[in-house]
């Protein structure tokens, strides 16, 4: 257990170090897009490669932070029902979820993505619009993304199972930033109160 502990460290401290640059991505789609509106709107003139390497990068960005999204538990749930269940019965769902759909759903995109990412890599397939770009590198998004998404998957199947063994901590609580995040929240609102109660002594005194 313990080796498939130090696996599943190893997955969240990779999609922790992806999600903290992929926001480079979303920087890079905003500068261009403002830069082809500014040159469209001045000289007139715009450019189909700089339209698509917008959404290439919206594209890549969206995709590899899947993964990270599934590590900070920000993925859309219904907890209607599960949220009335015990700690280990949400557990256990989440180890059927992980098993039964995520693993299958992730190994399936893989499968079917990577002989449409080879084909278009070796025909050097471009965009049908005048001047655009080759179409390979905006493929090569899902097999890479999704592989991030089936590894933290496996990272968050591994920490159940060792919960539901009593050999590791509860992985459904929050995240330790987001726990620290709300901690300094907290002390600011408490020395906001504290000095708005002082100002009125001062004041009287």
């Amino acid at each position: 257990m313990q080796a498939l502990l130090k696996f599943s460290r190893a997955v969240d401290w990779l999609n922790g170090l992806v999600g903290k640059y992929v926001i480079w991505l979303i920087l890079g789609a905003t500068l261009i897009s403002a830069g082809n509106a500014a040159v469209r709107k001045v000289f007139g003139v715009s450019s189909n490669a700089l339209l698509e390497v917008q959404w290439y990068l919206f594209a890549w960005s969206f995709l590899l932070a899947a993964g990270y999204t599934l590590l900070h538990r920000e993925h859309v749930r219904i907890d209607v029902l599960s949220s009335r269940f015990s700690r280990r019965a949400q557990a256990w769902i989440d180890v059927a979820g992980f098993a039964l759909f995520l693993t299958p759903i992730c190994l399936a995109v893989i499968y079917l993505s990577v002989p449409v990412l080879a084909d278009k890599f070796q025909t050097g397939e471009m965009s049908a619009n005048t001047g655009g770009l080759v179409r390979w590198p905006v493929w090569a998004a899902l097999p890479v993304s999704f592989a991030l998404l089936l590894l933290q998957g496996w990272s968050e199947l591994i920490k159940r199972i060792a919960f539901l063994r009593g050999q590791g901590p509860d992985p459904m609580g929050r995240m330790s930033d987001a726990q620290d995040a709300q901690a300094l929240a907290e002390a600011l609102r408490a020395e906001r109160e504290a000095a708005q109660a002082a100002a009125p002594e001062k004041s009287a005194s």
